[in-house]
C-alpha cells in the first residue's frame, strides 16, 4: 500500500492518559475513513523539529474504546495512508519485576501475544505474507529512543519483554505471578497486533512504556492495580514522557538507510 499523500513521515498512537501533543502549535486535523473503518479519532498533524508529525490517541480523544476494541488495523493503515515511514507507540504498562519501578520507562525488544480474537494482520487473502517478528521494534529507532531518555534524565530499562494481555482487566494473581516467572518485564494492553501491524505495512515501530504499577502477582505488599492508579502515575510523568518524545523525533534522521523494516513485507 502506498501513502495517497505525504502529509506526515512519524506518527505517534498516544495511550491512556495521552490525549494531545501539539500544545499551542496551529495543527491540521484529519477525520478519515479506511478499508477497516475509522480510526479511534481525529488526526492531527503539526511539526516537532524538521518532521511533520501525526498524533492519534488510540482510545479516543475521550477513552472510549477498551483495548480489545480499539480498531488497530484502521488506526495503522491511516498513518501509512499520510506517508508515516515510523510509528512512536507510548503506552502505561505494568510491571512484572520489582527493580522496574514505577515512574521509570521501558524500551522494550520482544513482545509476547496473550491476546485473543484480535484482527492481527493485513494480509487475510487473496495476499498472503507471513511477516517475520522474530524482532518486532525498528533497532535504529529504539536506540535512538534510549538516547533521548538519557538526555532528559530519566530512568530508563534499555530493553524488556512486554506481555499484551487482553484487557479490559487487569491480571489475576495467578498470572502475574506466572510472567514474573518467566522473566517478562512489563504488562500492556495494546502492544498486540498494534506494532505487528506497523511491520506488515513496512513501517518502523518503536514503543515506550511508561511504568505506573507494579504487577498484583509481585511477592510484598503490591496492592492490585486500579485503572485511577494507572492515570496518576501516567499524569504525574507525562511531561518527561513528552520530553522524551520531542527529543527523540528530533534526533531521527529523514532517510532510512540504516534500517531494514521497510523491507518486512518483501522479505516475508
Amino acid at each position: 500500500m502506498e501513502a495517497n499523500e505525504k502529509k506526515a513521515t512519524i506518527g505517534i498512537i498516544g495511550g491512556t492518559g495521552f490525549y494531545s501533543f501539539f500544545a499551542g502549535q496551529e495543527v491540521e486535523e484529519i477525520n478519515m475513513e479506511t478499508p477497516y473503518g475509522k480510526p479511534s479519532d481525529t488526526i492531527t498533524i503539526g511539526t516537532i523539529g524538521p518532521h511533520k508529525v501525526a498524533f492519534l490517541p488510540r482510545h479516543g480523544l475521550d477513552h472510549r474504546f477498551p483495548p480489545h476494541l480499539v480498531n488497530y488495523r484502521a488506526n495503522v493503515w491511516a498513518l501509512k495512508s499520510l506517508g508515516c515511514e515510523r510509528v512512536i507507540s507510548p503506552c502505561a504498562a505494568g510491571s512484572f519485576q520489582k527493580h522496574v519501578e514505577p515512574g521509570s520507562f521501558v524500551v522494550p525488544d520482544q513482545f509476547v501475544d496473550w491476546t485473543d480474537g484480535r484482527k492481527s494482520t493485513f494480509f487475510e487473502g487473496p495476499k498472503v505474507i507471513h511477516a517475520s517478528a522474530a524482532n518486532p521494534y525498528c533497532p535504529e529507532l529504539r536506540k535512538l529512543a534510549i538516547d533521548a531518555a538519557h538526555k532528559n534524565g530519566i530512568k530508563v530499562h534499555e530493553t524488556g519483554t512486554v506481555v499484551t494481555i487482553n484487557g479490559p482487566r487487569f491480571s489475576t494473581k495467578a498470572e502475574s505471578q506466572f510472567f514474573t516467572r518467566q522473566g517478562w518485564e512489563v504488562a500492556s494492553m495494546t502492544q498486540f497486533p498494534e506494532v505487528h501491524l506497523v511491520k506488515e505495512l513496512d513501517m518502523c515501530p518503536v514503543t515506550i512504556a511508561l511504568i505506573t504499577d507494579h504487577d498484583c502477582g509481585l511477592e510484598g505488599d503490591v496492592e492490585p492495580v486500579t485503572h485511577q492508579q494507572v492515570c496518576k502515575i501516567f499524569n504525574e510523568n507525562i511531561d518527561n514522557l513528552k520530553k522524551m518524545l520531542v527529543t527523540l523525533i528530533e534526533s531521527i534522521p529523514a532517510d532510512r538507510a540504516n534500517c531494514d523494516c521497510m523491507n518486512t513485507s518483501k522479505t516475508s
